[in-house]
């Protein structure tokens, strides 16, 4: 993906999303609460930022390119949702029920496991 001219950082990041190997201080980052308006008192009032290394705000957008790449060649598949510019969560339960929709108008079999993680969110390492 690298050219011969390019910095040693890319070919870094390029070796270690490769390797499938973070090192664990790109993994950190520090949440501040930063005031969006109004009054101070109020918590709603305060938006999260998470501050990370420009190491690892490179490295995402290394991982960036790699999936618009695969989105410019028709790589991924249709019902990929999460991390696809012009797809969400939204779109991914409105497809979800289309196809629900469709299989009882069809009369299908219709098999479907569905789970929930207890605040999920929080156990994923970021």
């Amino acid at each position: 993906m690298w050219g011969s001219h390019d910095s040693v950082l890319a070919r870094l990041l390029d070796i270690k999303i490769n390797n499938g190997t973070i090192p664990r201080d790109w993994k950190k980052g520090i949440v501040v609460a930063i005031h969006k308006g109004g009054n101070r008192s109020v918590v709603k009032n305060y938006r999260p930022v998470n501050l990370t290394s420009l190491v690892r705000k490179q490295m995402e957008h290394v991982i960036a390119g790699y999936i618009q790449v695969w989105e410019d060649r028709d790589w991924l598949y249709e019902g990929q949702h999460g991390f696809r510019p012009g797809y969400s969560c939204e779109s991914q339960i409105i497809t979800v029920c289309q196809d629900i929709s469709d299989s009882l108008d069809e009369a299908a079999r219709l098999d479907a496991i569905i789970t929930h993680f207890s605040k999920a969110f929080d156990l994923v390492p970021h």
